[in-house]
C-alpha cells in the first residue's frame, strides 16, 4: 500500500487525500454509521428526522471481490417506512446519467414487488444522486423529477422521484447559512480540504463535526485504504481498457478507409482507361 502523503497546494489550502466524492468511502462511512445517513436522507428529501420510523440499509455490504470488477457501482439502498431509496455519488459525467437513473428507478422498482402481489402495492422509489457535474441547465442545485401529464402537470403517479443534486452549483463554504443543514451537507460533499473540514466543522454544529470524525475514522482504516488502492487501480485498468478498444477502433477505421482509397483508385484508373476507349470509338466515328 502507498503511504498516506498530504498535498498542499499553494494559496490553496491542504487538499484532502480522500474526499467525500468517493464512492467507496461514501458507501463505507454511512454502511457504519447508518444513523449519519438517516439524517442526510430526511435532510434531503425534507422529511421531519424524527418522523422516520424504520430505517434499513439493504446492501450494507462490499465484498472485496466486487470492488475490483468493472463498472462496479457503489450505491445504497435503503427501506424508509413505506418508500425504497437508493442514493449515490457520481463524479464523473459519462453523458448518460439521466438515461442510467431511469433503469436504477425500474429495476428498484419492479423488484420491490413480491410475485402474485397486487401492483398497487408497489412502494414509492426515490433515486437520489449528488453529481459532481453539472446536469441541468438551470441555477438550482436541487432538481426533482417525477412522472407529470405535459400540458395539464398532473401526476401521473407519486410512487416515481428522481432527485439529483449538482455540486458544482454550490456556493464556497465561508457563504454556507450554517442553519441550513442541507447545503452543510453538500458542502461536505464538495470539501476539497482540510480548511473547508475545519470551517464546516466550526459553524455547522455537532451533526457536521460528528460526519467528519466519522470520515477521519474511516479513511484511516487498513480496510479502506486497501479497497480504495483496489477501487482506484480498477478505475485505470477501466480506462486503458477503453484506451486500448478506441486504438484498435481507430486503427480498424484507418485499415478500412485505408481500402477505400485503393479501392477509389482502381474504380478510377478503369473510368480512365472507359473514357480513353470511348474518346477513341468517337473519333473512329
Amino acid at each position: 500500500m502507498p503511504p498516506s502523503k498530504v498535498i498542499v497546494r499553494k494559496n490553496k489550502g491542504t487538499k484532502l487525500q480522500y474526499t467525500f466524492k468517493s464512492d467507496l468511502l461514501f458507501k463505507m462511512l454511512f454502511a457504519k454509521h447508518p444513523h449519519l445517513l438517516k439524517r442526510l436522507v430526511a435532510v434531503l428529501l425534507a422529511i421531519p428526522h424524527e418522523s422516520i420510523s424504520k430505517f434499513e440499509i439493504t446492501n450494507a455490504s462490499i465484498p472485496p471481490d466486487e470492488i475490483g470488477k468493472k463498472f462496479c457501482r457503489l450505491d445504497v439502498n435503503m427501506i424508509v417506512d413505506d418508500k425504497r431509496v437508493n442514493i449515490e455519488i457520481q463524479v464523473e459525467d459519462e453523458g448518460n446519467f439521466a438515461e442510467r437513473s431511469l433503469y436504477y428507478f425500474a429495476r428498484i422498482f419492479s423488484s420491490s414487488l413480491p410475485a402474485g402481489n397486487d401492483y398497487s402495492l408497489l412502494p414509492r422509489t426515490i433515486i437520489i444522486s449528488i453529481i459532481d457535474f453539472e446536469m441541468f441547465d438551470c441555477k438550482e442545485v436541487h432538481s426533482e423529477f417525477q412522472m407529470l401529464e405535459v400540458t395539464r402537470r398532473t401526476a401521473l403517479t407519486d410512487k416515481c422521484g428522481l432527485h439529483f443534486f449538482e455540486l458544482p452549483k454550490m456556493p464556497k463554504v465561508d457563504s454556507i447559512n450554517p442553519n441550513n443543514e442541507k447545503d452543510l451537507w453538500l458542502a461536505l460533499f464538495n470539501a476539497e480540504t482540510e480548511e473547508e473540514l475545519e470551517k464546516l466543522s466550526k459553524t455547522g454544529g455537532a451533526v457536521m463535526g460528528e460526519a467528519i470524525q466519522a470520515y477521519r475514522g474511516v479513511t484511516a482504516t487498513e480496510e479502506f485504504r486497501s479497497l480504495e488502492f483496489l477501487r482506484e487501480k480498477t478505475r485505470h485498468d477501466e480506462a486503458q481498457a477503453i484506451r486500448n478498444a478506441e486504438r484498435r477502433g481507430e486503427q480498424r477505421e484507418a485499415e478500412k478507409w485505408q481500402g477505400v482509397a485503393v479501392e477509389n483508385e482502381r474504380l478510377n484508373d478503369e473510368n480512365e482507361k472507359l473514357r480513353q476507349q470511348l474518346t477513341l470509338l468517337q473519333s473512329k466515328q
